[in-house]
């Protein structure tokens, strides 16, 4: 039933690529992931798949809306609901080449809700973007909330070929104390010539140090691109999802 539903949701998503082409810059991914979760010497491996879709265009001359959101399925019956929905929009202005916005959102882990909101910027070199952003979180519900700020490379070998690695830093206050932690990834994305389809890959690693817990996630899978190569969809904002702060990709690895 899993795989039936994957396969369903990877087909729709790709069958709706070429009709979003027409309208802007983005993209849409099928991703799978294969976590090793270690609790206080404890290991455990999670699986997951990921349907995800990102989507930039400008309203005005000056500003741009960037929508980005994804749906994790668990494949590993940890939990009675074992999905994980989230989505964000960013609004961003070019200021003498700098890209600076803001962005808001929200995931649904475990039936449970957590909001983001944050500050982005982005600048562009030749081959390279640099980018940083700071995100504040908080579960509804409780009286828990997250501070984490994070910072991305991405260097682009040509137009259709992408390597990027990141780092993020991340306190979350509760009433039973403070937790720290941090996480760091590394990844790449190529995009086959003559087509809109691509390959993505990744591994991360993310501690929460005081509570002894540590994942490393490996990701693979197909990516289709819409509005121009890799280097101008990142150019116009349209990957801004890939790079915001915030726990909830950590969430998302205990599924």
């Amino acid at each position: 039933m899993k795989s039936l539903f994957l396969a369903t949701a990877a087909v729709a998503a790709l069958a709706a690529a070429p009709a979003l082409a027409q309208d802007g810059v983005g993209s849409i991914g099928v991703v799978y992931s294969n976590s090793d979760v270690d609790v206080a010497g404890s290991e455990a491996e999670l699986e997951s798949a990921t349907v995800d879709a990102a989507f930039a265009v400008p309203v005005t001359a000056d500003w741009t809306v960037t929508l980005d959101g994804a749906f994790n399925y668990g494949l590993d019956d940890l939990a009675d609901d074992n999905t994980n929905v989230n989505g964000r929009i960013h609004a961003t202005t070019l200021v003498s080449g700098v890209r600076v916005g803001a962005f808001a959102g929200g995931s649904e882990v475990y039936g449970e809700q957590l909001w983001s909101f944050g500050a982005e910027a982005q600048t562009y070199l030749d081959k390279v973007t640099l980018t940083g952003s700071l995100a504040y979180e908080t579960l509804e519900g409780s009286d828990a909330e997250a501070w984490t700020v994070a910072g991305d490379a991405s260097y682009f070998i040509n137009p259709n070929f992408r390597v990027n690695g990141g780092a993020g830093w991340t306190t979350v206050e509760a009433s039973g104390g403070d937790v720290d932690g941090w996480q760091a990834n590394v990844g790449g994305e190529y995009r086959i010539p003559g087509t809109g389809m691509g390959v993505v890959g990744g591994f991360t690693h993310a501690e929460l140090e005081d509570v002894d817990v540590s994942i490393d996630t490996i990701s693979i899978g197909l990516r289709f691109s819409f509005g121009g190569d890799l280097q101008s969809r990142e150019r116009a904002g349209a990957d801004l999802g890939r790079t915001a702060a915030g726990i909830g990709g950590m969430a998302g690895a205990l599924l």
